[in-house]
């Protein structure tokens, strides 16, 4: 069954209070291999830009905790870039989930999905990466592929949507949440880059399955 959002597109349009400061870069070193995975998602275009798609904007983020309340982003519209550098990325050194802010440093402001991102850290010390892609396959068949939602009644990069990530983190069972407030927004975590990275895969290529299964098949003629 197909849910339709009920709030207009908002992808890379940032909705939380922001405290940002320009500073120094994470070190290429500190996200390197993150980097990479998330390259990778970018080569299955599961993060990128579209000009059909939501209204042009960049779509995909990720993330890794540093310290308990802090943690290195992928900044804001930098989705659409095949490969990133350390300057798109930044820092978030602390956030409030219900007052709507963040407090962050950089080269570059952080995500529109950095409140959910937090949100998502707080709710358990073990998560230490956050990957959010959009998958129209996924997304789409998530009632068979069991994956836990968000209500479509909950809109994109708010406290709200935040604390209904949250609450899917501790009771959902899974480590992937659909957003159906969020056109396409797919959201993994767990504890490595590696392991976030291929459960995606893993669901891509389930989703893919029931996806190809429901296409007809045009009947060969005979010779």
């Amino acid at each position: 069954m197909m849910h339709t959002p009920l709030f207009p597109e908002t992808e890379g349009i940032i909705q939380f209070e922001m405290d940002f400061r320009i500073a120094p870069p994470p070190t290429p070193h500190s996200i390197a291999e993150l980097n990479a995975w998330r390259g990778l998602l970018y080569r299955l275009r599961l993060t990128g830009q579209d000009p059909l798609r939501y209204g042009g904007l960049a779509y995909g983020n990720v993330s890794q905790r540093e310290t308990r309340d802090r943690f290195i982003i992928s900044g804001t519209q930098t989705g659409g870039k095949e490969r990133l550098t350390a300057s798109d990325y930044c820092l978030v050194t602390g956030f409030d989930v219900e007052g709507n802010r963040i407090f962050a440093e950089g080269q570059i402001p952080p995500s529109s999905e950095a409140l959910t991102h937090a949100a998502i850290y707080a709710a358990k010390e073990t998560i230490t990466h956050v990957l959010h892609i959009h998958s129209p396959e996924i997304w789409a068949h998530h009632e068979h592929l069991a994956i836990p939602t968000t209500g479509a009644e909950v809109p994109y990069g708010t406290p709200g949507m935040a604390r209904a990530v949250q609450q899917a983190v501790l009771h959902g069972g899974q480590p992937i949440i659909c957003m159906l407030g969020h056109r396409d927004g797919v959201i993994a975590f767990g504890q490595s880059a590696e392991d976030t990275t291929l459960y995606l895969v893993r669901y891509l290529a389930k989703a893919l399955q029931l996806v190809w299964s429901e296409e007809e098949i045009p009947a060969q003629t005979s010779i």
